[in-house]
């Protein structure tokens, strides 16, 4: 269909090899991107369960609410104490005995 010189001339060109693969994934990133905006509209238009709606209504937490709760706490014999890393023992870093907290685990 086409001789090896035209298809030798397609190849080098510029606008064939870098422009039109830019061009491809420029008009269809803007259809990805309808798509996946159009899942997320779709998603919100959704109706949740009616049972569980009322959970999550008479669930409300709200800011005051965890305030009252740890207003009474003393933070005064708060102590940092460090993570352990995956090669150390934490029961060891951490001051506490591995013999007594085997016995309790079973």
């Amino acid at each position: 269909m086409f001789t090896p010189a035209v298809i030798r001339a397609l190849r080098k060109n510029k606008t064939l090899r870098y422009g039109v693969p830019m061009l491809l994934l420029i008009i269809g990133g803007s259809f990805g991107l309808r798509e996946f905006s159009q899942i997320r509209y779709d998603a919100v238009k959704n109706k949740l369960d009616p049972e569980f709606e009322k959970r999550l209504r008479a669930n409300k937490i709200t800011l005051e609410s965890e305030y009252e709760k740890i207003r009474d706490s003393t933070f005064d014999e708060w102590k940092n104490i460090r993570g352990p890393r995956p090669w150390e023992d934490p029961d060891l870093l951490q001051g506490r005995n591995p013999e007594s907290l085997k016995t309790k685990r079973t």
